[in-house]
């Protein structure tokens, strides 16, 4: 069998929730036919079981014949050894065929999750992502794992059906007609189902995505006192979620007592049938042994067809949130082909900021709105028009690696701390590309006290506020990509740290384009050019201090009365 998982999953049909799971089935063909002929196999060698028996008991027992018994042993021994041999190797197969289309649908979620990048939090919520990622592959898996169970079941129904035929017509009338009319009467029970079931798979993501966003803000809520109001509202919440369960858990139930119910009344009728038929002499005892053990025999493949059932419902379900997710498309894809120098220009036409190369531009804004709408514009995560070396950005080429915006939304990723922060470009380059970033976020202390290799739990929450901003910072400086935007990136540290890292940025990042968007003034006095932002347009210009003296507004923005007097003390005391 393959590795898995593949690396390449392929171009999913998207269409429907159906094609996208006979898509999956083509692609895993193969191993799917194989699993199919195994479960034919695997389920025929029980269907001829109680034809061996009741041969056995017929011309062995009954006519005292040994070697018809011997012989008629042998077979059933064999028809076990086949049975076993086909239902260890059919499970495997299927166990593959789970493992392969999960695996599949994982790597196409998060390949178009990162296709989406800034797109997905506006068209699906996380907690959508996460159900999509963990339960969705689960049933979509269930229902390319049924595929073998359910082949076997139809062909054993139809074997079964021949026997009778042969042996007692009306009873095989009994079981042809039987099976068909189950399944219609089966069918009515099968869209309440799919459709509970997709209510309560989306209310399930609302209550994710609102319990990811409680833990993160847990501490918040405490200093605020609204950990009660949130608790209450989450409790409700649940409560929805619950009674769509119950629902759901109803419909399936139906649809559990219909399994087992109408094939319960067509084997009651098989066997009253052939009682009737042996006692008037029809049939002999053998071929009633027959029709008894196919009466207790079609309990299983008629089963199969009602489990195959509810898992390919489930399985349709789970497809269409998949199919929804993939058919999204970026607001702003990425098609351009021109690639500009890094040296060049980096011009927001439509606040008029005009960003030269090789320095550290710092943007202040009267509303910090303002100043991350030009951050969203410049790293192309909102429409706009910006001009990168006198191209417009939505032609330019790697648009994502060249300029890199980082937010205080950002995450830490879970796993070693060192492959947390360092790319893999970064990691080629050597340690030393790293220990400088580290260095120049001033986040020594942070690593050494925590270690490269330790292990970071889910978006770092072993690290305080502050820790988390520097490890952050550290990340997109260890990326050094040509032009960078850090979108308030000390508002969590200490002054003292500010300073410092104010005083390193700018030899971190000598020779690159570097924006900061912030009113910090220990960051806007390290700058090598400040550009004021009042009403979305570029007003005023300079250094920190010229701007200080000559724009009462820019003054009135970044010092706040006794900050600057606290900038003061602290630049003076890291310059000395």
């Amino acid at each position: 069998m393959k590795p898995l998982p593949e690396k390449d999953p392929g171009s999913p049909d998207r269409r429907s929730p159906s094609r996208y799971l006979l898509w999956t089935l083509r692609l895993q063909w193969r191993s799917s036919t194989a699993g199919a002929v195994l479960g034919v196999a695997w389920m025929l060698g029980q269907a001829l079981m109680p034809a061996a028996i009741g041969r056995a008991i017929g011309d062995g027992v009954v006519a005292r014949d040994e070697g018809a018994l011997l012989a008629w042993s042998g077979v059933l021994l064999g028809l076990g050894v086949l049975t076993a041999v086909t239902g260890v190797v059919r499970h495997r197969y299927a166990v593959f065929n789970w493992l392969s289309a999960a695996y599949r649908t994982v790597q196409l979620v998060t390949r178009q999750a990162t296709r989406l990048g800034g797109t997905l939090p506006k068209r699906l919520s996380a907690g959508e992502v996460v159900s999509i990622g963990l339960s969705d592959v689960a049933h979509i898996g269930d229902a390319l794992d049924i595929v073998a169970r359910g082949a076997g079941a139809v062909v054993a129904i139809v074997v079964v059906a021949g026997i009778l035929l042969t042996a007692s017509p009306p009873l095989g009338l009994i079981v042809l007609l039987g099976v068909p009319l189950i399944l219609l009467a089966a069918a009515p029970l099968l869209r309440p189902y799919r459709d509970r079931e997709l209510e309560h798979r989306e209310l399930v993501g609302e209550l994710s995505t609102h319990a990811t966003d409680l833990v993160a803000g847990l501490r918040v809520l405490r200093g605020i006192g609204g950990e009660p109001l949130f608790s209450r509202r989450y409790r409700a919440e649940s409560q929805r979620v619950r009674v769509a369960g119950v629902a759901a858990a109803r419909a399936e139930t139906r649809m559990n007592g219909a399994e087992v119910l109408l094939p319960g009344l067509l084997i009651a009728l098989v066997t009253w049938v052939g009682a009737r038929f042996a006692a008037a002499g029809t049939i002999g005892v053998g071929e009633l042994v027959t029709f008894y053990g196919y009466a207790v025999f079609l309990i299983i493949p008629l089963k199969t067809l009602g489990e195959a059932a509810g898992k390919i419902t489930k399985g349709l379900v789970a497809a269409g949130r998949v199919t929804a997710l993939l058919a999204i498309e970026p607001e702003l894809p990425a098609t351009g082909t021109a690639r500009p120098a890094a040296s060049a220009d980096l011009v927001d036409i439509a606040s008029g900021l005009v960003v030269r190369p090789g320095r550290v531009t710092a943007v202040a804004a009267a509303d910090p709105r303002d100043a991350q709408a030009v951050a969203d514009r410049l790293g192309r995560y909102a429409e706009g028009e910006v001009d990168f070396g006198g191209v417009p950005l939505g032609r330019v080429a790697d648009v994502r690696k060249r300029i890199l915006v980082a937010v205080n939304e950002d995450r830490l990723f879970s796993g070693p701390l060192a492959e947390s922060l360092a790319p893999a470009d970064a990691r080629r380059g050597g340690p030393d590309v790293l220990r400088a970033a580290i260095r120049a976020a001033c986040a020594e202390d942070v690593v050494a006290s925590a270690g490269l290799d330790t292990h970071v739990a889910e978006a770092g929450r072993e690290f305080s506020g502050g820790q988390q901003q520097r490890l952050r910072l550290a990340r997109a400086l260890a990326a050094d990509p040509d032009v960078l935007v850090l979108v308030e990136p000390t508002s969590a540290v200490d002054a003292h740290t500010e300073a410092r890292i104010a005083g390193r940025l700018g030899q971190a990042r000598a020779g690159r384009t570097t924006i900061v968007c912030t009113t910090s003034p220990l960051l806007l006095d390290r700058a090598d050019h400040v550009a004021f932002i009042r009403n979305g347009r570029v007003v005023a210009e300079g250094t920190h201090r010229d701007l200080l003296e000559t724009d009462e507004r820019y003054a009135a923005t970044v010092t706040r009365g006794e900050a600057a007097d606290k900038a003061t003390t602290v630049t003076a005391e890291t310059a000395m």
